[in-house]
């Protein structure tokens, strides 16, 4: 197998872990921010471009690809890699949220989730099996379980019925898992119950996976919450296993994870929240529709090295939203990505030097103006 995670080392204030995770493409640094190429593209830009931001990693999607252009097109095609001219890592969501989210109806049983496209009403029968071909289909290079999504607020019986039958189907996905090269890794559920979390942890744990997800949150529960189920489950993960936290994007929530041993985040926020104008920078998020920004000569963020802040003004991105100009939507991307990639950077400088704890706390202080 090609995929490795080291763990190099830890502030030995917090728990914040600095690491590294290889795959037969690509190696990237940990903690690391995946951006979110859910249908093989991370909108608004090439490969190539996100590429040069600096990322080596990003995520795609198996439902989506799924239904569109399908598994049989993907393998004819060379995979996803080849298909999306992307040269670095691919990590895909087996489904399970998306199945959750998105489908018209649903019906979920031990066999898989029965459910109608989101997109033309057509039906299908999702199982961990179809999952996992599907994953390999694409090529990816860590792939994951197919697990059963909760929202928030369930009951506990609701809550635990989800935890045995992602247990059920982790099992089924080993068994499926036909290729050598892409790592798996187990979902950890449990929805906001501490004795479900560890229940669960402990259950995927003893079956051996190359990796740990802390799935089910960001679906609406309080942000103390979502924290206090971090820190329930991490310390129940192997030491030496990457640990990923899936959809959870704010700043102030990717330092939060960090602090808990969170290795991986995700999240379409930074791309998402471009398209609709709302930038970050190092003193806050600016909403570049507001009328203040019209005259404004400044860059959108003084200390950034992006192509937006070096070579146009607020001015002229608000100018190019308000015209519905699409090169707006991707400088803007641009953009973000850039402040996630550097806050990351930052992320593991601290962590190298015993200092995170010191510069969580300096980074949130100085993001606390922010645009309504």
């Amino acid at each position: 197998m090609s995929f490795s995670f080291s763990l190099i080392s830890k502030d030995e204030k917090t728990g914040a872990r600095l690491g590294r995770l290889a795959t037969s493409h690509a190696a990237t640094d940990t903690p690391a921010f995946m951006p979110v190429g859910t249908r093989a593209v991370v909108k608004t830009l090439s490969a190539a471009d996100v590429k040069e931001i600096g990322y080596n990693l990003i995520l795609a999607n198996a439902y989506h690809l799924y239904l569109r252009p399908g598994n049989e097109f993907m393998e004819t095609c060379g995979g996803l890699h080849k298909f999306m001219n992307w040269p670095g890592s691919i990590l895909t969501d087996s489904g399970g949220f998306q199945v959750f989210s998105l489908a018209k109806l649903r019906k979920i049983n031990d066999e898989g989730t029965l459910f109608q496209s989101h997109i033309d009403g057509s039906e299908h029968l999702f199982t961990p099996e179809l999952s996992i071909k599907t994953q390999e289909s694409l090529g990816s290079d860590i792939i994951m379980c197919f697990d059963d999504v909760r929202g928030y607020p369930v009951s506990e019986a609701e809550a635990s019925e989800a935890c045995r039958r992602t247990t059920l189907w982790a099992k089924r996905c080993l068994l499926a898992k036909k290729k050598v090269d892409p790592a798996l890794f187990g979902i950890v559920q449990g929805s906001m119950y501490e004795n479900l979390r560890k229940a669960s942890a402990e259950s995927l744990t003893a079956l051996g996976f190359d990796g740990y997800a802390v799935g089910g949150l960001s679906v609406g529960e309080p942000q103390e919450l979502m924290a206090e189920m971090i820190s329930v489950t991490t310390p129940l993960l192997p030491e030496h296993s990457p640990r990923y936290l899936m959809g959870v994007g704010k700043p102030q929530d990717i330092l939060d994870g960090v602090a808990r041993g969170i290795d991986i985040f995700d999240c379409v926020l930074p791309t998402r929240n471009a398209r609709n104008g709302t930038l970050f920078t190092r003193t806050g998020t600016i909403n570049i529709r507001n009328s203040r920004y019209r005259n404004d000569s400044s860059p959108v963020d003084s200390e950034c090295c992006c192509s937006l802040c070096r070579d146009y003004s607020r001015a002229y991105l608000r100018h190019l939203f308000s015209e519905r100009e699409i090169l707006g939507l991707r400088l803007a991307t641009i953009h973000n990505l850039t402040f996630y990639r550097e806050m990351m950077e930052g992320i593991r400088l601290a962590i190298k030097n015993d200092q995170f704890g010191f510069f969580k706390k300096v980074f949130l202080a100085r993001m606390e103006d922010s645009d309504d």
